[in-house]
């Protein structure tokens, strides 16, 4: 018997083709903003609840969606233990804190690992860019998930990225990823908004500064590439008791030295796309 014929995804026809892809804005919102890594556990989930959040502060109308299939944080951050609601057809976020959201999270028990080959990943995104009820959105958030695989190339490739926010810890070993992550969306033509430094550093009660994780790591790889560097977040023991409450501390506590770095980052990412 013939073999069948692989099917071909749309951005390899267009490659066959010698075109580009065309990329589709997410229904219901003006800017999508990505947050990345490609490393885990560097805080970008933090980071992308605690931006959401100062987006709001300072007058957006923002979503947040949780591209981590395998591991979803958002529920947790944020404190959602509901369901959404459905016609049938299309999702209708879960709104907390003002901010529209969306998680697999929010479709299966915490505690159910997402045994998901790729396809289906890829599946699960485009429910949630194409089957979701987003609405009058300035901007959506998007956290994604570490690596460079399906999930960031289905969104690279068919969905229309504004920018994206580059998340990593200062040390060599995250960096390395980090450098991965930088390539790929060059490559895919993601514009890089710049590369931000978390858990940059620790003041003790000493008062003193301590590089626990090494110094200017991010800056130096910012400087590498050829892109902007977006500054620093120090160690704060609230950030990660606020977000184990279900309350980021931009929510927590606006008032908090980290939460006016993110303020301050709001204001220059609304600067960029709204007058």
């Amino acid at each position: 018997m013939p073999k069948e014929k692989p099917e071909l995804s749309d951005a390899m026809r267009a490659k066959m083709s010698g075109k580009l892809p065309k990329k589709n804005p997410i229904k219901g919102t003006k800017f999508t903003i990505a947050i990345s890594s490609a490393k885990g556990g560097v805080g970008k989930s933090t980071f992308a609840t605690n931006l959401a959040l100062a987006l709001r502060n300072v007058g957006c109308k923002v979503g947040l969606l949780d591209a981590d299939i395998y591991g979803p944080s958002i529920p947790k951050m944020f404190g959602i233990n509901e369901k959404p609601k459905s016609d049938g057809q299309k999702l209708d976020p879960v709104i907390k804190y003002d901010i529209q959201c969306m998680s697999i999270g929010f479709l299966t028990d915490q505690q159910t690992p997402m045994i998901w080959r790729g396809p289906m990943v890829t599946s699960a995104i485009r429910t949630f860019t194409q089957k979701v009820n987003w609405k009058d959105l300035d901007f959506i958030i998007i956290d994604m998930p570490p690596g460079t695989g399906d999930t960031q190339l289905t969104f690279s490739q068919e969905i229309k990225i504004d920018g994206a926010i580059i998340v990593s810890t200062p040390q060599e070993v995250a960096l390395l990823d980090v450098k991965r992550g930088i390539k790929m969306f060059d490559k895919l033509g993601v514009k890089i908004l710049g590369l931000i430094d978390n858990m940059s550093y620790f003041i003790g009660d000493d008062n003193k500064r301590y590089n626990i994780f090494g110094e200017s790591g991010v800056e130096k790889t910012a400087k590498e590439f050829d892109k902007k560097f977006l500054g620093e977040i120090p160690i704060d023991p609230e950030v990660g008791k606020s977000a184990d409450i279900g309350k980021p501390i931009v929510e927590e506590n606006s008032n908090s030295k980290i939460s006016k770095i993110y303020l301050d980052l709001a204001k220059n990412v609304k600067s960029l796309y709204l007058v």
